[in-house]
């Protein structure tokens, strides 16, 4: 069954990958260095991967033949712009699998409640690298620990029950990036209603035992459930919770359908650090989309980098043309680690823009996310988890 029990058989997420193809090598380089020598990398990986799937995938194959394109146009950055993308929907209107359904050893969805679901199938190269890219990017942001136990608070679908949901796939990585404590995962499933449901006793219970034993605590999830938890704390304790000041928080998954009550992400951070007790720069954001699987994380300021192993281009919406920095438009990701889903190229419906750089330091652009376009909203795990609010 290609479900999340596949990790329990696969190596270590810090081990670094073993192959010496150049799309494998290319994701032991550092998450953020923005070099002549990562550009060459990142260009040879996605000529290695587009050749890879052009030959496979009949969709591709079709692509490129209309466009005149062909992956050894792929020398330098600036022909990145050329590569021929799939708009985000086609993925979740079609299975356009690359290899045979043999090969597949994880299958990942959305849990939206109605509407357009979105799946990926990954092989083992493209989990292990997926995976590994994932380790990096946080690694590079200092949100690995592997001397120190931490405890989770995770918002989101318990991975026994939900086995093939991205979420819950997300989160059962995450709590890989430290030594791990006891793990709590706050939606469960209930056999009378055959639904999730939010388990808030639980949640404030896990809590208030993790305060209690001083110990290192990890909150990953949507970001709605986490502010849901410290207002319960306090209504039933009198005072908001007090958690070892190194503990840290990874929201992920947006507001959706709570749009109405979303605050500033910068606001929120603060207000959730102060419920929480703990420094504004340890809670963090992460984007992501099944579809296109590298991570967005903040950085301590508060804002998207995108990695070394990522490239993001915005268009303009009438026009599809490329609009450089600093112009807000349609959102195409790019990043070469897949052989089993021709989304090597992704027009996504998000709207925003790119930065050239951060007040941080850290190297490379930031994103800067504006919302969806468009009128009709694709539907996702997040919107399927804010009806249990």
């Amino acid at each position: 069954m290609a479900d999340l029990s596949v990790e329990d058989r696969l190596p270590p997420v810090y081990e670094p990958l073993k192959s010496r193809a150049a799309v494998d090598a290319f994701f032991e380089t550092p998450a953020f260095e923005y070099s002549p020598k990562t550009s060459k990398a990142f260009c040879a990986a996605m000529r290695e991967a587009l050749a890879f799937q052009g030959a496979r995938s009949p969709v591709l194959k079709a692509l490129y033949k209309s466009e005149g394109f062909s992956p050894a146009r792929v020398r330098t950055e600036r022909d990145l712009a050329a590569i021929p993308y799939l708009f985000v929907s086609a993925l979740k209107e079609r299975d356009l699998t690359t290899l045979p359904y043999s090969k597949i050893v994880l299958e990942l969805k959305s849990s939206g409640t109605s509407g357009q679901r979105s799946r990926m199938q990954l092989d083992r190269g493209s989990l292990l690298r997926v995976r590994r890219m994932a380790w990096k990017v946080f690694e590079g942001l200092g949100l690995t620990d592997l001397e120190r136990a931490h405890d989770y608070i995770c918002f989101t679908y318990d991975p026994e029950v939900a086995k093939d949901l991205g979420t819950a796939w997300t989160d059962k990585l995450l709590s890989g990036f430290t030594k791990k404590g006891e793990i709590f995962y706050t939606f469960r499933w209930s056999k009378a209603k055959n639904d999730f449901y939010f388990d808030i006793e639980g949640a404030v219970s896990a809590l208030k035992k993790f305060e209690a034993a001083g110990s290192l605590v990890r909150l990953v999830g949507f970001p709605a459930f986490a502010l849901k938890l410290t207002e319960e704390f306090k209504k039933r304790f009198g005072r908001y919770p007090r958690l070892n000041a190194a503990s840290t928080v990874v929201t992920g998954g947006g507001w959706k359908t709570l749009s109405n009550e979303a605050l500033d992400k910068k606001v929120y951070r603060v207000i959730l650090a102060g419920s929480l007790g703990i420094p504004v720069e340890n809670v963090r954001d992460l984007f992501g989309m099944v579809e296109h699987g590298v991570p967005y994380v903040d950085c301590k300021l508060g804002n998207f980098h995108v990695p070394n192993y990522g490239r993001v281009i915005a268009r303009h919406p009438g026009t599809l043309e490329p609009l450089g920095f600093d112009k807000p438009g349609l959102l195409q990701f790019i990043t070469p680690y897949l052989t089993s889903y021709p989304s090597l190229s992704v027009l996504s419906s998000d709207f925003g823009l790119l930065r050239r750089k951060c007040a941080c330091g850290l190297a490379g652009p930031v994103l800067e996310l504006h919302g969806r376009a468009g009128v009709t909203k694709l539907k996702g795990c997040a919107i399927s988890a804010a009806t249990m609010l």
